[in-house]
């Protein structure tokens, strides 16, 4: 049997820097060390930012590119990015926007074009059988769970908020005792529970990690994430894909909960008794509510 040829292997930052290392200039040995030392950070500079920080000229700077094998800055610079571009994709549309000469209002209504143009997507877009299973899932679960970090626990606690009313049972896992709190819950799980795990860019790990525990346990799981490359896409039974594109941020969250919204609608509607039990809510409620009525 013909042996597959072998891929050419990646020479990375560090590879270059310790086959260069013992002809380095003292200026550049001390760029090596920097960038060793910072990779995240130096892949988040500019050639002027970089020298500024290891106290060389921006010539000495572009020199040490073309000294590691560069043909310029820019082609290193694209080359410390490898491995961070999800990490670093805010900073740099960040950087590109700053560019730009704006006035607040101009920001603003950009920010507020991205949304829209992120949800009329979503909208032309809806899988209707998709969302029809993730309705009857919900609504005939034992248990909800939902699951977000980072950003994506103030998403998942909005989301519990909108289901309680209608689902048997109802729980977000983004709580005060973390992510090893939710994998505690996880434990009790079986085929007749459903979790919902949100990520997007930046992914948290925790997140992808609950979606795997609980897929284990037998649960069913709904993903909400961005594109089919997402780690969390093949962990998914029932999966929305969100456009949420954002010129100043990883994520537009406002798109997010729109659809959170939109997702709680659904529900509702198909829920039995769902105005018996909005008004049995209301009325539980209303110690906790102004009434004007009360203050004439």
């Amino acid at each position: 049997m013909p042996r597959k040829p072998r891929q050419p292997q990646t020479i990375t930052i560090k590879d270059r820097i310790a086959k260069a290392m013992p002809d380095l200039t003292p200026a550049h040995r001390q760029m090596a060390d920097y960038v060793l030392a910072n990779s995240f950070r130096s892949a988040t500079m500019m050639i002027d930012e970089l020298a500024a920080a290891t106290g060389v000229s921006v010539a000495t700077a572009n020199r040490f590119a073309h000294t590691l094998g560069f043909n310029g800055f820019p082609a290193f610079r694209a080359e410390l990015v490898r491995g961070f571009e999800s990490a670093l994709a805010p900073v740099e549309k960040m950087r590109d926007e700053l560019t730009r000469t704006a006035t607040s209002a101009e920001v603003m209504s950009a920010a507020l074009g991205d949304n829209l143009n992120n949800l009329e997507m979503i909208r032309k877009n809806l899988p209707a059988d998709t969302c029809e299973q993730i309705v009857s899932a919900l609504l005939g679960a034992r248990r909800v769970l939902v699951a977000g970090f980072g950003t994506s626990g103030f998403l998942a606690g909005a989301l519990a908020h909108g289901l309680e009313l209608h689902c048997n049972y109802v729980q977000s896992l983004a709580g005060i005792g973390g992510p090893a709190h939710g994998a505690r819950t996880l434990f009790k799980l079986s085929a007749q529970d459903v979790v919902i795990v949100i990520s997007f860019p930046r992914y948290v790990r925790d997140s992808i990690t609950i979606a795997a525990k609980a897929r284990e346990r037998g649960a069913r799981i709904v993903a909400l994430t961005d594109k089919p490359s997402s780690p969390l896409a093949a962990l998914g039974d029932l999966t929305l894909y969100l456009q949420t594109d954002s010129g100043f941020g990883a994520t537009s969250d406002a798109t997010v909960y729109a659809v959170i919204e939109a997702l709680c609608a659904a529900v509702a509607r198909r829920a039995k008794n769902s105005v018996k039990s909005a008004a049995a809510m209301t009325e539980f409620v209303l110690p906790w509510l102004h009434n004007e009525e009360k203050t004439k």
